[in-house]
């Protein structure tokens, strides 16, 4: 079972972006809207826990995940992580030596 964290609203920055902080774990982001949505993690804080944010301007709302429907979250389906580069064969090696790189050594051209 995964937990639950609310993200505040932290302000809007002078690009545009809204930046939200989860004060559970220290998360923080900044979050474009359209037409040009970005995200960018700050700070990946407690990446099992799932984060919700909503700008709710009514202070006797119990808490947004429940308000909102969001009990305890079974599996939130998360890409896979690319694999780690390999490192290179020897026809790379010979490339990367070619152009003056030392891959195995810590001399470089």
């Amino acid at each position: 079972m995964r937990v639950i964290h609310e993200m505040k609203f932290v302000g809007r920055l002078a690009s545009g972006a809204d930046e939200w902080s989860c004060p559970t774990c220290g998360r923080r982001v900044t979050l474009r809207r359209l037409p040009d949505p970005e995200l960018i993690v700050l700070d990946p804080g407690d990446e099992s826990a799932v984060h919700v944010g909503v700008i709710e301007p009514d202070a006797r709302a119990a808490s947004t995940a429940e308000q909102y429907g969001l009990g305890p979250v079974q599996e939130v389906p998360r890409p896979p992580r690319p694999p780690a580069p390999a490192d290179p064969d020897a026809a790379d090696l010979r490339w990367l030596a070619e152009i003056g790189i030392d891959w195995d050594g810590d001399a470089a051209a």
